[in-house]
């Protein structure tokens, strides 16, 4: 099997490609644009693997994206190029607009036009895998049940917009016009080569320099959490054996509050790097909230589970030590990814403030 992986370079889709080429005999050809949160350090263990290929290339750009496919004629595109980070959206809206939403769009495009040129039996293989967030169903009550697959979407963040609408692109296009599509929306991941803006990451690396750490609110607004190796298993699992046209929700079982995550990693980094005098917990301070924060998310993934056997193996404990104890262990990649100006820029900037998107 050949699989365009878009947003290769990124979190969730690095840690995919490394599954595939270590679990699987899967050709993987990474198509990446290289913005300030992906890096092919990522990557670097199989950066020369005879299975692997990169393409750095925008989802905007059609013509490149004709190329590719006429080149590689892959049997499957899993769309995980996207702008993820709340804050920036609510800043700076544009560039969430143009990938997520024209970017999904091209590539939707491209697909389509592409299936046009191959035999039937080539066409009724092929899968349009798009990934999502949970962040599209905005935000629940405390007592509200967790979302299902039909659960109405109510966006609350131009990042959560923005995917809401390549969501519903997708869809369109599998109706439309019959392009094998199918949709997966997941709760917060986390875990090892996550950029330092995010949630977990961000509090690790803010604890490791002795600077504060920022919490939004009071520190009660509650997200679902998924170890990252688990989604990417997921993903593929629906890849695999996912039905064209459903939608999969995919989520952790793991509900905590973002003051609740922070305590638990000031308790590992107690354990596995003390700080002299105080517990890391004394770095913590409220700051003022950002605008339309979600109250709540919760995933009911049991479509996913019953339909497809799919579970997560790791516990938000078990996921949270192996998280730290790898910032620990690889500052060299750190190091990399924040060597590029608008890289070094957002992690400064950001030293108030976290992402909880994908």
């Amino acid at each position: 099997m050949r699989i365009f992986v878009t947003g290769g370079a990124g979190f969730i889709g690095s840690t995919v490609i490394r599954q595939y080429l270590a679990e699987t005999d899967a050709e993987v050809i990474n198509v990446d644009k290289l913005t300030y949160a992906g890096s092919l350090e990522s990557l670097s263990t199989v950066r020369d693997h005879p299975r692997y290929r990169f393409e750095a290339t925008d989802i905007c750009d059609r013509q490149a994206l004709d190329r590719l496919f006429k080149q590689y004629k892959p049997d499957a595109v899993m769309n995980l190029a996207a702008e993820t980070h709340v804050d920036r959206s609510i800043t700076d809206p544009a560039p969430f607009i143009q990938t997520n939403i024209v970017g999904t769009y091209t590539l939707l495009e491209a697909a389509r036009s592409y299936l046009d040129s191959v035999q039937p039996s080539d066409k009724a293989l092929f899968r349009f895998h798009h990934i999502s967030t949970d962040e599209v169903f905005g935000d629940l009550s405390a007592d509200e049940k967790p979302f299902c697959e039909n659960a109405p979407y109510a966006p609350s963040s131009p990042y959560s917009a923005s995917k809401a609408s390549s969501d519903h692109l997708a869809r369109a296009w599998h109706r439309t016009y019959g392009l094998p599509v199918i949709v997966s929306n997941c709760s917060n991941n986390f875990g090892p080569f996550q950029f330092p803006e995010k949630l977990i990451p961000r509090m690790i690396l803010n604890a490791l320099e002795g600077a504060e750490l920022p919490i939004y609110g009071r520190g009660d607004n509650i997200r679902d959490w998924l170890f990252v190796e688990d989604h990417a298993r997921a993903l593929r699992c629906i890849l695999a054996k996912g039905r064209v046209g459903q939608t999969y929700n995919i989520g952790g079982k793991t509900e905590k509050t973002n003051l609740e995550v922070v305590r638990h990693i000031c308790l590992c980094l107690d354990k596995l790097v003390p700080l002299v005098g105080s517990g890391y917990d004394s770095l913590i301070r409220f700051v003022t909230d950002r605008p339309g924060h979600d109250r709540r998310y919760a995933i009911d993934d049991s479509r996913i589970t019953t339909e497809l056997g799919w579970q997560p193996e790791e516990t938000f404990e078990s996921g949270i030590e192996k998280t730290t104890r790898w910032y620990l262990d690889n500052s060299q990649w750190l190091r990399q990814v924040l060597r590029n100006p608008q890289s070094d820029r957002s992690h400064k900037q950001d030293s108030q403030h976290y992402g909880e998107a994908l």
